[in-house]
């Protein structure tokens, strides 16, 4: 058994002068402070990556950086997977005894520690290398094409995928820490400049700086801890003209498989966290996962079925298209919220009866899928 012990996050958005170690550091101290743990019981580490510098082997920079001696680090990547992935490795690894204070962290300064061509162009070589990136391809086009297949397949509008960004402001809104909280409507949405088609700039996450962290622990250390009952992954391709299939990607396969672990059933889930990146990527996660039919994740957004009160709340803090999306960190801010929300910490944002939640990251152009289930203790 492993427990989520603590959790810590920075506010997203620019944070001048403040660097990638910095960040991690930040948000390092705050889980370590909430978990009730000092740095000396950490024997775990993992990390992510970085767009920024430092590039390299990151966790061991880092646990120089802040001060850890850990017996077992690693650094990983996936995409926009890896928070979701490390929290799985972290929960192997503390079963199997090989730590028992795993501190997961990440972080960048990716919005005001490079410029933004720098990082369209270092984002774009997710692309293929000869089949691809020559083209002039970016993340947003990649998206954009896989959003004109599922639209005409299932008949979408794009103001169906405008009522997600809207949702998740109006949560983003309840949240200090959000990069973005002015109310916007499905005409704004609609309005603003066209970045892919059929994608508009309200539809695409913004560029952060940020970061967030949390401890997996062997064993339950205080009253905040969540218990991970159930992980799952799924990769079916790792580049967009290679995939099969533009509408049917790994999300289901992992979620099922992160279910079956856990012995819970689709509708045991009360609380939902979900990758964001686009908006056609939260309706492709919801419905392949089977939390929305096909056709209809916008239609249930606008009637409040993913409302921080409503059926199944969702990204109560704004997810990655308005709380923000730091690279790494962006997936493990919907981590920290989930956990807020099942100890009953959310404030205003604060959901009613959740006890059990899914989680599900995707990484490159809806190519590796990470899902986990957690529960509130007892």
């Amino acid at each position: 058994m492993s427990w989520i012990t603590g959790v810590g996050l920075t506010a997203y958005g620019k944070h001048p002068g403040r660097g990638t170690l910095d960040l991690m550091s930040d948000a390092a101290a705050a889980a370590l402070a909430d978990a009730q743990l000092e740095r000396a019981e950490v024997d775990g580490l993992v990390c992510g990556y970085s767009t920024t510098m430092p590039h390299l082997m990151l966790a061991t920079v880092f646990a120089e950086h802040f001060g850890l001696k850990p017996t077992y680090a690693h650094a990983i990547q996936v995409g926009g997977a890896t928070g979701f992935a490390m929290a799985m490795l972290a929960h192997h690894l503390t079963e199997s005894g090989v730590a028992r204070n795993i501190l997961v962290v990440a972080g960048e300064n990716r919005l005001t520690g490079q410029s933004r061509d720098s990082a369209i162009q270092t984002l774009a070589q997710v692309g293929h290398p000869a089949y691809e990136v020559p083209l002039g391809a970016t993340i947003p086009a990649y998206y954009g094409l896989v959003a004109s297949r599922y639209i005409h397949e299932y008949g979408h509008r794009e103001a169906d995928l405008a009522e997600l960004a809207v949702l998740m402001r109006r949560h983003a809104s309840l949240h200090s820490g959000a990069q973005y909280r002015e109310p916007i409507t499905v005409e704004t949405v609609l309005g603003s400049k066209s970045i892919a088609s059929p994608l508009k700039l309200l539809d695409c996450c913004p560029v952060s700086d940020g970061g967030a962290a949390f401890v997996v622990s062997r064993d339950r250390s205080n009253d905040f801890a969540v218990r991970i009952i159930g992980t799952g992954q799924a990769h079916t391709h790792q580049h967009v003209s290679a995939a099969a299939s533009l509408t049917q990607f790994g999300a289901a396969s992992s979620a099922a498989r992160a279910q079956e672990a856990a012995g819970v059933a689709i509708g045991d889930i009360d609380y939902a966290a979900i990758y964001d990146s686009f908006t056609i990527t939260l309706t492709i996660l919801l419905e392949e996962i089977g939390l929305a039919a096909r056709g209809a994740a916008g239609r249930l957004a606008a009637e409040g079925h993913f409302n921080h009160d409503g059926k199944l709340p969702l990204n109560t803090h704004g997810g990655l298209l308005s709380y923000g999306h730091c690279g790494v960190g962006g997936a493990m801010a919907h981590l920290v919220e989930t956990h807020l929300q099942l100890t009953g910490r959310a404030g205003k944002r604060q959901a009613r009866n959740v006890r059990r939640a899914l989680l599900h990251g995707d990484g490159g152009v809806l190519s590796s899928h990470v899902s986990l289930v957690v529960e509130r203790a007892a």
